[in-house]
C-alpha cells in the first residue's frame, strides 16, 4: 500500500505491472480489496492502480468539501498519468462515469460492473425490496447493518445467503462494517456532485464503455446497464453473469478478467 496527497487527502492505493494505466474504483460497500482477483491479471498487460476513494479503507477524509470523481484525476495528475482507463464496481462506476464526464479528456476507457449513475432513482419496487431485506436496523449497529446489506446487494434479490460461498458473505461483511463507518463520517462533509448528474448525460460518454451485471442483482441495475450501453454512443453490453449478483468482480473474476482483458486499451 502507498499514500499519496489528493486535493488535501491522503489517500491509499496499491499499484502494479506496466503499460497503460487503469484505475480500479471500488463498491461502496467495500474497499480497494474487492480488486484481488483482476489485479494480478490485468497487471500482466497494464499500470493498474487500486483506489481506495476518501474516506474509505486506508484513505483519510479531511473535514473539506471535495468530490470523488475529482479525487480520481487528482490521483493521475499527482501519478503523472496522462489518460487511463476506469474501471469500476457499484459506487465505484458512478464515480468513473462522473470523472469521465467531468474530465472526458483524461479517460480512455469505462468498464462499468453493476454500476448505478449519478442522477438515477430507485424504483418502488427497490425501496419496497430494501425494506423486506434489510429493514430498519440501527444505523450504529454496523455489524446488522452491514448483513442486511450484504443480503440485498452480494446475495441479491433471486438468491438465498446458503446459494453463496460463505467466504464471499464473510468478506463482503468485514469490508462492509469498514465502509459504513466511511459513509457515517462522509455525511458529514460536503461532498460534491456532478451538476448536471450524469443520468442525462450519457450520450456524452465518447470512450468505449463496457457494462455488465449479475443474474441475481437488482433489476433496477441491469435496466440501467441496458441503459448505459444503449445510449453511451461506443457502448457494449456484456451477457448477465449467471449466479452473480452486486459484486461481480469479486464473485465470477474469470468472467470479468475474461471481458476486461481485451476491451482495455
Amino acid at each position: 500500500m502507498t499514500k499519496i496527497d489528493i486535493n488535501g487527502a491522503q489517500l491509499a492505493y496499491d499499484e502494479s505491472g506496466t503499460g497503460t494505466a487503469v484505475v480500479l474504483l471500488h463498491a461502496g460497500i467495500a474497499d480497494r480489496r474487492m480488486w484481488r482477483e483482476q489485479v494480478p491479471a490485468l497487471a500482466q498487460r497494464h499500470r493498474v492502480i487500486a483506489l481506495d476513494l476518501r474516506g474509505y479503507g486506508d484513505s483519510e477524509l479531511p473535514p473539506a468539501p471535495f468530490a470523488h470523481h475529482d479525487d480520481v484525476i487528482g490521483l493521475l495528475d499527482a501519478l503523472g498519468i496522462e489518460r487511463a482507463a476506469l474501471v469500476g464496481c457499484s459506487f465505484g462506476g458512478r464515480v468513473a462515469v462522473d470523472a469521465a464526464l467531468a474530465h472526458p479528456e483524461r479517460v480512455s476507457a469505462l468498464a462499468l460492473f453493476g454500476a448505478p449513475v449519478s442522477g438515477n432513482e430507485w424504483s418502488e419496487e427497490t425501496e419496497q425490496l430494501w425494506e423486506e431485506l434489510v429493514g430498519d436496523v440501527d444505523p450504529e449497529d454496523f455489524a446488522a447493518t452491514a448483513a442486511g446489506e450484504v443480503r440485498f446487494w452480494v446475495v441479491g434479490p433471486t438468491r438465498r445467503p446458503e446459494d453463496v460461498d460463505p467466504e464471499l458473505i464473510r468478506f463482503a461483511e468485514e469490508m462492509d462494517r469498514r465502509a459504513l463507518a466511511a459513509e457515517q463520517a462522509l455525511s458529514a462533509i460536503e461532498v460534491g456532485e456532478l451538476d448536471p448528474p450524469a443520468i442525462d448525460r450519457l450520450g456524452e460518454l465518447r470512450v468505449p464503455v463496457l457494462v455488465g451485471t449479475g443474474a441475481d442483482d437488482l433489476a433496477d441495475i441491469r435496466r440501467l446497464a441496458d441503459r448505459i450501453a444503449d445510449e453511451a454512443p461506443n457502448g457494449v453490453r456484456l451477457p448477465d453473469v449467471p449466479n452473480a449478483a452486486h459484486l461481480l468482480p469479486l464473485e465470477r473474476p474469470t468472467e470479468v478478467n475474461t471481458a476486461l482483458l481485451p476491451f482495455l486499451p
